[in-house]
């Protein structure tokens, strides 16, 4: 949705789609914004409690089965196994996710890992088809003035034009790129913290045969899943980069994480996307 920024002021139900790199400020800005009459729609949260719920408690059972006092428990169904994703503890869907290598260090097998892979895929895309929706029941049902549509890191990986096309139909698209000094955190937070990452397929299929030889291995079975999260999460990163600034430049607009950070209440951001609108017009 592309309006000018009168038009943006004078919207009486406000509605924006938030991208950007995991860490850039999403969900620190949604958080922010629901303390003052946002609806605050989490992609993260709508995947673990309704796309992914099954799968997720499947994998959970799977592990517990392996513990014969848990086994017997849950065979006799004495004990039940439920998820409790919240917006701020998403863990159960990062922990689905898992991350690729050996066994024995929590690997997954290449062809379990890209199962899930292509189940996130399709949930994400489900969840940002779900946003229109929740527009409407945001504002009919919970009595909410306006909409932030919090969306996951990936969105950019999923390659469906039709989504974007809905999304900014629905909402103003707004990308929050990371300057050089937040890039360089960002990078060196996922060396001390490395977690389960989605890829497109292609891109996963290239960087797995790029480290195999680089670290002269001969299969996946081998590979450290830690490692390879930390050698791939530059490369995925800055893949990611080029793929939303197309996606602002078509259909939306930008923001800083420097000016993001400054935001300290709901005028702020108001003001905030004022000037990338603007911004944006001027060229």
């Amino acid at each position: 949705m592309h309006l000018s920024a009168d038009q943006f002021l004078q919207w009486e139900h406000k509605s924006i789609t938030l991208l950007g790199m995991s860490g850039v400020g999403k969900t620190f800005l949604s958080t922010l914004l629901r303390n003052h009459d946002w609806f605050h729609f989490s992609g993260d949260y709508r995947i673990g409690t309704r796309y992914l719920n099954e799968p997720i408690l499947d994998n959970i059972k799977l592990q517990a089965m392996q513990v014969p006092f848990l086994r017997d428990l849950l065979r006799s169904d004495s004990i039940f196994i439920e998820n409790n994703i919240t917006v701020d503890h998403l863990k159960p869907v990062s922990s689905f996710l898992g991350k690729m290598g050996n066994p024995d260090l929590e690997g997954l097998p290449l062809v379990e890992f890209k199962r899930r892979q292509a189940l996130h895929r399709e949930a994400e895309i489900a969840a940002m088809r779900d946003v229109p929706s929740f527009i409407q029941k945001a504002h009919d049902i919970y009595g909410f003035n306006h909409f932030i549509n919090d969306a996951g890191g990936s969105v950019c990986e999923l390659d469906e034009p039709s989504l974007l096309d809905e999304l900014a139909e629905n909402t103003i698209v707004l990308y929050i790129k990371a300057t050089e000094q937040d890039e360089k955190m960002l990078i060196e937070r996922a060396k001390y913290s490395p977690k389960p990452m989605y890829y497109r397929e292609q891109l996963l299929d290239q960087l797995t045969n790029e480290y195999l030889t680089e670290k002269n291995l001969e299969y996946t079975t081998l590979i450290e899943p830690d490692d390879f999260v930390r050698w791939s999460f530059p490369k995925l990163f800055y893949s990611r980069i080029p793929r939303y600034d197309a996606i602002a430049g078509e259909y939306g607009y930008t923001i800083s994480t420097t000016e993001l950070f400054k935001v300290k209440t709901e005028q702020d951001f108001i003001d905030l996307v004022v000037k990338a609108i603007n911004r944006k017009e001027k060229g």
